[in-house]
């Protein structure tokens, strides 16, 4: 039998397996016993060196128009068997439209950044801005320009973290105030703002106590600004923080960067006064700091402190979480335990 009846066979039967192949791996099976290197094509075409030179060309092309529609013929099967098999796949997967969906657990914010929000809409809604800050500081802004040189006894009672002698971790967020007192443009009017952040030193941590914790400190700095005008101000955000029925109760303390300096108390919230728990059976809890600001302070951001005067204040973001939600150590804040933290979702 010669060169072209054997490739005619070859197609015949080869064309009858494509018919009947419903399976893509013996489609695969199929093109590499046809078609590849030691392939029944292959086979008859080693033959090819005993034809003359007029007999090869012919055998050739019809070797090469074989190689081409076999080709063709196994890419059209492979598709139809892809869409046969995808089409299965839809049909056996049944989908019940009537069950209920797949909830997205959400997370939520910390409660800490809770309260700093609510704290700042308050003061917002009072006129202030809200300045943020460097938590790594300068000896300079963090200590000497709130009436601190570095021999006042004062600066031992907030023991620092010193990165270089006159690098730290802030220990408040009063720089900021100074640093607002340097850029403000008072030809504008007067200063309110509030600087919330988190500041550090070095403390043992413990149930109350926390080498990292988080301030938020104001300042109203402007002509004719007096004590009763930071009285007011406290007493409505304290109403605002803590229920409408809160009184405060104003107590001499001392601060270097105020004079004269108070401590900010509020009726308990939870007795209303006849004592309890939470305010030591006092009727009073001690909540804040502030005071009116150091003439010194304001000389030294350049301004007058006969013609202008100002109060600041501080309170602890943590200390009113813990206050408001009945917290009774302030490391759950930072151990990213979330059965305490998924209490406070919102």
């Amino acid at each position: 039998m010669g060169l072209q009846e054997n490739i005619e066979t070859l197609r015949k039967d080869t064309l009858a397996k494509l018919a009947v192949i419903q399976d893509e791996k013996m489609l695969n099976d199929i093109r590499v016993d046809i078609l590849g290197k030691k392939g029944q094509l292959t086979e008859i075409l080693k033959g090819m060196k005993d034809l003359s030179g007029d007999e090869r060309p012919k055998i050739g092309a019809l070797a090469n128009d074989f190689r081409d529609k076999v080709n063709a013929l196994i890419e059209e099967k492979k598709e139809v068997i892809e869409q046969e098999e995808m089409t299965k796949a839809l049909q056996s997967e049944r989908i019940d439209v009537t069950l209920p969906g797949k909830s997205q657990k959400q997370g939520t914010r910390h409660i800490l950044t809770q309260t700093q929000e609510e704290i700042e809409d308050i003061f917002i809604g009072l006129g202030y801005e809200v300045v943020d800050g460097y938590e790594v500081e300068t000896d300079y802004y963090n200590f000497e320009r709130m009436n601190l040189p570095k021999d006042h006894p004062a600066r031992d009672m907030q023991d620092t973290f010193y990165i270089t002698d006159d690098i730290l971790l802030r220990t408040h967020t009063s720089p900021m105030q100074a640093r607002t007192l340097d850029s403000h443009d008072w030809s504008k009017g007067g200063l309110r703002m509030i600087a919330p952040g988190r500041v550090y030193r070095r403390d043992t941590d413990d149930a109350t106590h926390s080498h990292q914790f988080h301030q938020v400190e104001g300042l109203v700095v402007d002509k004719h600004v007096t004590m009763a005008d930071l009285k007011g101000t406290l007493d409505l955000v304290m109403k605002k923080m803590f229920g409408a029925d809160r009184q405060i109760r104003l107590r001499p303390s001392y601060f270097p960067f105020t004079e004269p300096s108070i401590e900010v108390d509020i009726s308990c919230f939870k007795c209303g006064g006849a004592g309890c728990n939470v305010c030591k059976h006092t009727g009073w809890i001690e909540i804040l700091g502030a005071g009116m600001v150091h003439p010194n302070v304001l000389e030294m951001a350049g301004l007058d402190p006969k013609e202008y005067q100002g109060f600041a204040f501080g309170l602890g973001q943590e200390r009113i979480a813990m206050l408001r939600y009945g917290i009774n150590d302030i490391r759950g804040f930072y151990q990213g335990d979330l059965r305490f933290l998924e209490q406070f979702g919102k």
